[in-house]
């Protein structure tokens, strides 16, 4: 269980899209202080909106982004990036790009706040996934996404001693500007925001945002056939 009221919450990417609408459910649930990374931030006019800085992949741009955030209760990995195509057509290096940006960029975050989490407590450590974590059929894009889930329940045992909250977040369509162009039902970024303030209030340890994820994470009890995405 982690406090919302007066946390200081780091949102990766968090100047657009899903990332924007966590770091506004977190000052309206009460956090004191947001920082929003983006690779060129923009100024914010909320005071309690603190832009900065961040390349995931590169080494020196998360040591950099450490020393401007001494105090933090709670890391929103959200920052990622897409690929889309057959695996067999895809392009090695631009598969192992994404990796660097879905996988090793998270991972990344979370060595590198894991001190800082535990000085303060523990607080919690949020990484969003994807429905195509466990459904077939989205590509790199999904394979990256099923990476990170593996890696987020082995992060939840590292970190348990320290007394970190760790929340997996799958969701499937929402409507960001990924997914804007595609006409297909999408989810409202602030619901889902919404649902993982209210997880970690509640001590949970996974977001099942919608009946696409939920369905899914079922059907990992069945045969492999039933783990391709439908329609």
């Amino acid at each position: 269980m982690t406090k919302i009221k007066g946390a200081r919450v780091l949102v990766t990417g968090g100047q657009r899209g899903l990332g924007r609408a966590f770091a506004q459910e977190f000052l309206d649930a009460g956090a004191a202080t947001v920082y929003v990374t983006a690779r060129r931030p923009a100024a914010e006019n909320d005071p309690r909106l603190v832009p900065l800085p961040l390349e995931v992949t590169d080494d020196t741009s998360v040591a950099r982004l450490v020393e401007s955030v001494p105090d933090l209760d709670i890391v929103i990995n959200n920052a990622g990036g897409v690929v889309i195509g057959s695996l067999l057509e895809n392009d090695i290096t631009e598969v192992a790009a994404l990796f660097d940006i879905n996988v090793l960029g998270p991972l990344r975050i979370a060595q590198a706040f894991a001190p800082t989490l535990a000085r303060n407590g523990g607080g919690a450590l949020v990484n969003v996934h994807s429905v195509v974590s466990w459904a077939a059929g989205a590509g790199a894009y999904g394979v990256s996404k099923a990476a990170l889930w593996s890696m987020t329940n082995s992060l939840r045992l590292d970190l348990r001693q320290q007394g970190t909250q760790v929340v997996g977040v799958h969701l499937g369509y929402t409507d960001t500007d990924m997914v804007r162009a595609l006409d297909v039902p999408k989810n409202d970024p602030r619901e889902v925001a919404r649902q993982v303030v209210t997880a970690l209030s509640e001590g949970k340890d996974e977001v099942l945002v919608d009946e696409a994820s939920a369905f899914y994470k079922e059907a990992l009890s069945g045969p492999v056939e039933g783990l391709a995405l439908q329609g």
